[in-house]
Formats: C-alpha cells, sequence, structure tokens
C-alpha cells in the first residue's frame, strides 16, 4: 500500500493564524473565545464565539481585485493554504499538475454571501444583486479556488457532511493517493460562521452556550456544568505526499497518515446516540486500516464539543473501544480553547494531533472544573501534559449522525 505522509500545515484561527503561535496558546490553556465583532450581538441568546484571529490578513497572498469577490470560506481556505504549501516546501510548477489534487471540507461554504445577498434582494429587488453570489457561496468554491491557484489538475472538490467534513475531505484525500491517482493533495477545512444567520439558527436550537458574561470559560467539553459549544470560524490545510515522492523531494514530514474509520449513526438528525455505537464503530475501523490495536494510542483529540449528549456519547464510544485502556490514554479536547470551528474542526484538530506526536506535549483540556461522573475519563485537565505518543486518534462526529475517525503515526523512516 502507498504510503501517506504530512509534509505541510497551515491554519488560521481564533487563536492566531501561526502555527507555532497557536501550539503555545494551546499548550499554555489561552482561550480564544470572546465577544462577537462581526456584527451587534444584544439580540441573540448567545453573544459570544471564536472570533478570526486579528492577525488575520489576505495581504500578499490574495490579490485586492479577487480578494473583493470572496466570501470569507474562500479567503480563509486560501491563506491556510498558502501557509501549508510555503510549509511544505513544494513547488507545484515542478510537479505533473494532473498528479496533485485539491480536496476541501465545509459544512455550509458561504452562508454570510447568501444572507448578505438575500438583504440585497429582499431591499433593493433582484437586479441589485451581485453576479459573483453563487461563484461566492457554493461550497467547493474554497476547493475551486485553491486548484486554479496552485494548477492542481487531478480531482478537485468540496465534501459536506457538517462538522465531519474535514474529516471527511481526509479520507478522501487518502484514497485517491493510495489508489495512485494522486501523489501529492492539498486538504482540509474551512468554515466561517460567526454571522447572524448561523448563530441564530443555532440559538433556536439552544445548542450553543449562554456564558455570555464569561466567555473564556464558555466551551467546558467533559465538565458537568457544560451548557452547549462555542461557535469559532476558521481554516486548517495539510499537504499530504506519498511517501517516495516526499523522500524524493527531502521534504520535512511532521507524521505518517494510517488509518481512517468512518460511520452513521443511523438515529438521529442532531442528536448523537448516548450509547456512542456509530462513534465506536468509526475509531474500530480507523484501527483495523491503521493496523493497530487500541493500547498502541497514546492520544485522542476528541470531537468534545461542550454539548451534554455529545461528550457523553464521545466518552461511551472510547470505553467500548479501548476498554481498560480508556482511563490509561490522554484526551483532550481544544474546543475548549478555539471554540468549534464545524466543518473545519477535523482538519485543525488532526494538525493539533500531529503536533503532539512531534513535541510529546498533550494539550489540555480546559475549563474541566466539576467532573460530569458520566464522563470520567482522563481528559488532560486544565493544564498540559507530557507524554511521548506514537500514535494519536483525531474524531469528528457531524449532525446526519456522520462520523470520522483519523490516526496518525509518528514517521520513523
Amino acid at each position: 500500500m502507498r504510503r501517506i505522509v504530512i509534509t505541510g500545515m497551515g491554519l488560521v484561527s481564533p487563536l492566531g493564524c501561526e502555527l507555532d503561535t497557536v501550539w503555545k496558546a494551546l499548550i499554555e490553556g489561552k482561550s480564544g473565545i470572546s465577544a462577537v465583532t462581526k456584527y451587534d450581538p444584544s439580540a441573540f441568546r448567545t453573544r459570544i464565539a471564536g472570533n478570526m484571529s486579528p492577525d488575520f490578513t489576505t495581504e500578499g497572498i490574495i490579490e485586492f481585485k479577487e480578494n473583493k469577490h470572496l466570501d470569507d470560506v474562500s479567503r480563509y481556505a486560501i491563506v491556510a493554504a498558502h501557509k501549508a504549501v510555503k510549509d511544505s516546501g513544494i513547488d507545484f510548477s515542478q510537479e505533473d499538475p494532473t498528479r496533485c489534487a485539491a480536496i476541501i471540507g465545509t459544512g455550509v461554504g458561504g452562508l454570510e454571501t447568501l444572507q448578505e445577498q438575500e438583504k440585497r434582494y429582499l431591499n433593493m429587488g433582484p437586479a441589485k444583486m451581485s453576479p459573483f453570489t453563487i461563484p461566492r457561496l457554493m461550497p467547493n468554491s474554497p476547493a475551486g479556488h485553491i486548484s486554479i491557484l496552485y494548477n492542481l489538475r487531478g480531482a478537485s472538490f468540496s465534501v459536506n457532511s457538517a462538522c465531519a467534513s474535514a474529516g471527511h475531505a481526509v479520507s478522501c484525500m487518502m484514497d485517491a493517493i493510495r489508489a495512485g491517482r494522486v501523489d501529492v493533495g492539498v486538504t482540509g477545512g474551512t468554515e466561517a460562521c460567526v454571522i447572524e444567520i448561523a448563530m441564530g439558527s443555532f440559538c433556536a436550537m439552544r445548542a450553543m452556550s449562554e456564558r455570555n458574561d464569561d466567555p473564556q470559560h464558555a466551551s467546558r467539553p467533559f465538565d458537568l456544568d457544560r451548557d452547549g459549544f462555542v461557535m469559532g470560524e476558521g481554516a486548517g490545510i495539510l499537504i499530504f505526499e506519498e511517501l517516495e515522492h516526499a523522500k524524493k523531494r527531502g521534504a520535512k514530514i511532521y507524521a505518517e497518515v494510517l488509518g481512517c474509520g468512518t460511520s452513521s449513526d443511523a438515529f438521529h438528525i442532531v442528536q448523537p446516540s448516548a450509547s456512542g455505537d456509530g462513534a465506536a464503530a468509526a475509531i474500530r475501523n480507523a484501527l483495523r486500516e491503521a493496523q493497530l490495536e487500541p493500547e498502541q494510542i497514546g492520544y485522542v483529540n476528541a470531537h468534545g464539543t461542550s454539548t451534554h449528549l455529545g461528550d457523553i456519547a464521545e466518552t461511551n464510544a472510547l470505553k467500548a473501544v479501548f476498554g481498560d485502556h480508556a482511563y490509561q490514554v490522554n484526551i483532550s479536547s481544544t474546543k475548549s480553547m478555539t471554540g468549534h470551528l464545524l466543518g473545519a474542526s477535523g482538519a485543525v484538530e488532526l494538525i493539533f494531533s500531529a503536533q503532539v506526536l512531534q513535541h510529546g506535549i498533550i494539550p489540555p483540556t480546559m475549563n474541566l472544573e466539576t467532573p460530569d461522573p458520566e464522563c470520567d475519563l482522563n481528559y488532560t485537565p486544565n493544564r498540559a501534559a507530557a507524554r511521548e505518543c506514537a500514535y494519536a486518534l483525531s474524531n469528528s462526529f457531524g449532525f446526519g449522525g456522520h462520523n470520522v475517525s483519523l490516526i496518525l503515526g509518528r514517521f520513523s523512516g
């Protein structure tokens, strides 16, 4: 089987837009959650979010004329891709473009554009709508822009499965490389949902935290007093390469991509199955593909959204798969600091998992102050922990009952 390695990583997030900066913030337990800044949130039940870092810029990456015609969902993806490509050192002009691909996940695509243009239609009529409306809002736009930017003429498409989108995009890229169709892939996820229509919709569902007076402590996965997730936005992009291709060009290697498991709860359109059966199936499938035993996993980056049912279901899934080892493995939910980046979360958290393998440090689950008796595993509470890990698991579970589990291994040649 063709082996796959990660040779470049880039992100833009509430904690910053440089990998080293974000990693340092995670290890220090810093929060990227604050009052909403994009619009006046006073009428909303939830008025906090993981706003994009003020360090975000498109300058020097996206031309001014082009930038005007993009939704943030594409801007975030393009900038993160630029960082990942630069980090990898790859020169796509020297590659066979037909063997290079872009597969990007997003939960909803250009929702801000949809919101803006609906207002234009209602207030001024259809003649005043932008001719760029469809190219801006379509979910495949980020993948399209990245493929155009780097002349990637292999597969280019989007994957849309709610909060599992980035994980599924990564899974598709793994399949393409292993099948021999692709040598180099740009993959990951992007989301730009800190806007009125998205926040209002989740408020109506009562799915988000309403701890508005204490935003930095609002996202509290596995804590007894959790009251919902905190919305975040950003993008995570990774460069996947076939191992021999990466070796030939002398690329640095962050980690090896060993396994992916997918499943469906087939239970409810938004609620997870409390037993965690679907999530457990995805984890087992990932272990099987990676040819690993549960005891070999040292770190789990949990989906851990800070919702009551979700955290219990994931805990039950880990217990079902890992047995006694579930109490020995280090688990953490980095969403306690970034918020929930929806369709981008799986990619950002895969980057964090690769960093764990590189640095031997487990980021904490912040705000875990009152343990929930139904969530009794080692979630690395409130302080980073030193631990050398050979293998890491990253979980992403989305509305619709979509489950993706990914396994990375420390690269050893």
